[in-house]
């Protein structure tokens, strides 16, 4: 347990590892911060140290020769290489979920076969490790949509909805027999298609006790109205439209828990955070996927709204305390918007100077979280795909989604690209 202020370093370099920090920060028992490899926002408030967030050495290094109290596994990539188990190994503190519970996001087929498992509401599926038999499959069920899911891990990117035989087709080529997505594509799971409206759930889990955060809602589309490539998120905001407290008890018992004990059945412990991917169908909540971490962009929506002590939980996860835990939220409602480089998920340019980044952080409840940014010749500039996310404060989620716009109006770098749509019910 940490007692008095500790150095805390965080794994990652993203919109997500900012918000994280930027709450840590917040934490009267929060020492100096560190960030592997971090990026122009984060090195604000951390020590950006240039190494890699897949280098397990040199996280464990790092951690050793500073001395921190604390690492914060944030992506998804270290966690499945097994971060939390090396730096566990090493009598360092960890917070994250450890390499074979990670597996219930690294792995498509494991978690919907836990789920099948255990009775936990998922759509049917079938699982397959050749393109002629899961497009044999597709062909002989003749129901489109139909999504096709690369097995392991995709940057966000490996769901796609195909629409017709050719589209499937050109799906599985593409997971399958080009790898786009490298290992990650050697099996595919085949799902029927659920309708409804989507719903994000982050939860805090010790391993036994499960405390769920605020609802968000994410939007993967690249365009407005929910076109164009997936991505790994262009926003979202929180609390969702329609999670009530009447689906939150319903998603407890039937959802929530059962993967908790699922996961300590199968023995894989889960320490961490679990976040719940849902479609709200007739039928009721069930699982289209889960991560094993902070959802990027739902990080940036959801933690602003986190009041409580962010070292304080973090602890009581990790030492097994969590049912002692009173968890407190802010009422108002929180929007981000992404500011992506144009082109992207696809090919996009970087290296572009962005301005205004100071008189958007300056509007009241507003903050610009920094995803794909670096420093060059004294200026901050464009170097990812997603490069900022730009989170308001308001009432509800159509104030907190205009403040969030009237904020990003104030940025601009080259090709600029975002979605104008973001809290807009549909």
């Amino acid at each position: 347990m940490i007692t008095e202020k500790t150095d805390i370093l965080v794994v990652g370099g993203g919109g997500r590892e900012h918000a994280i920090i930027k709450k840590l920060s917040e934490s009267p028992r929060c020492g100096k911060l560190y960030a592997c490899p971090g990026n122009a926002g984060i090195a604000e408030l951390a020590e950006c140290i240039p190494v890699k967030a897949t280098d397990i050495e040199g996280i464990v290094k790092t951690a050793r020769e500073r001395n921190v109290g604390l690492v914060f596994v944030a992506p998804d990539d270290p966690l499945m290489l097994g971060a939390v188990n090396r730096l566990n190994e090493e009598g360092i503190r960890a917070f994250g979920p450890v390499k074979e519970a990670a597996e219930l996001e690294g792995s498509k087929v494991f978690s919907k076969g836990m789920m099948k498992k255990y009775g936990i509401p998922t759509a049917s599926y079938e699982v397959f490790d050749s393109p002629e038999a899961a497009f044999s499959y597709i062909k002989e069920q003749d129901k489109y949509p139909v999504v096709i899911k690369a097995d392991g891990l995709a940057l966000g990117k490996g769901a796609i909805i195909a629409e017709t035989p050719e589209k499937a087709q050109d799906a599985l080529r593409s997971i399958m027999t080009d790898r786009v997505f490298g290992d990650s594509g050697k099996r595919v799971v085949i799902e029927k298609f659920l309708t409804g409206p989507e719903c994000t759930v982050l939860a805090f889990t010790d391993g036994t006790t499960l405390i769920p955060m605020e609802s968000a809602q994410d939007h993967k589309r690249a365009l407005d109205g929910d076109k164009g490539l997936n991505t790994g998120g262009m926003g979202a905001f929180s609390p969702s439209y329609y999670y009530t407290p009447e689906l939150e008890e319903r998603c407890m018992n039937e959802i929530f828990m059962p993967t908790v004990r699922a996961m300590k059945a199968e023995g894989r412990e889960f320490r961490g955070v679990i976040y719940f991917q849902l479609m709200l169908t007739p039928d009721g909540p069930k699982v289209i996927e889960y991560n094993a971490r902070f959802g990027d962009p739902e990080a940036q929506a959801v933690l602003p709204r986190l009041e409580s002590d962010f070292i304080e939980i973090i602890d009581a996860v990790i030492d097994g305390k969590l049912d002692g835990i009173d968890i407190k939220w802010n009422k108002n409602a929180a929007c981000v918007v992404v500011a992506a480089s144009g082109g992207y998920p696809a090919a996009y340019e970087t290296g572009f100077e962005i301005t205004g980044l100071d008189k958007a952080g300056e509007r009241p409840g507003a903050f610009v979280y920094h995803a794909g940014t670096k420093k060059k010749d004294g200026a901050t500039v464009t170097a990812g795909g997603r490069v900022l996310g730009v989170t308001a404060f308001g009432k509800d989620v159509p104030e907190a989604a205009a403040n969030a716009y009237e904020a990003l109006s104030d940025i601009s770098f080259k090709n600029m690209h975002f979605r104008r749509d973001i809290g807009v019910r549909k």
